[in-house]
């Protein structure tokens, strides 16, 4: 790996974390996980973006929307991004990322299968103060950081 790649994967997760550190709910029940499922829903209709969503809370889904262009194969990962964030408590995009800091992959990293778990971006830990993760809110559909990207800028008006 190239100095300057080194240096820019140690920027991404600097902003990835502090991410994560930014954007704590303090509360957050089927009520919120619904309204924060529109909100992704709203944005990616605007922008016509073929993305499927899914909102968590433990492990019920109480969110889920297959927007036009998607396919059930979304759906699969979102599963497997899903794993991620609830095994490490951090987005998929950060374990994925903090995995190539380190100089190689989540998978040579955590030997886990694959097909069951994606240390891609798109799912974001729902985090609530004083209590730690108790959720997750997904996007799958567009390169890694886009959507990535999307739930961050949904939880973020979300909690504004």
């Amino acid at each position: 790996m190239s100095p300057s790649s080194e240096l820019e994967l140690v920027h991404l997760v600097a902003k990835l974390e502090e991410q994560e550190r930014a954007l704590v709910f303090t509360r957050f029940d089927n009520d919120d996980a619904w309204r924060l499922g529109c909100v992704l829903v709203e944005i990616a209709q605007e922008r016509s973006l073929p993305v499927t969503i899914d909102v968590r809370r433990g492990r019920q889904q109480l969110f889920h929307a297959a927007l036009p262009g998607t396919t059930p194969d979304n759906d699969t990962w979102v599963d497997r991004k899903v794993r991620v964030t609830e095994r490490f408590g951090a987005s998929s995009y950060l374990v994925g990322a903090r995995a190539r800091a380190d100089g190689t992959t989540f998978a040579e990293q955590q030997d886990l299968p694959l097909q069951r778990y994606a240390a891609h971006g798109g799912c974001f830990p729902v985090r609530i103060t004083d209590v730690g993760v108790v959720g997750t809110v997904t996007v799958s559909g567009l390169p890694q950081a886009d959507d990535h990207d999307l739930v961050v800028e949904a939880v973020t008006a979300f909690l504004a």
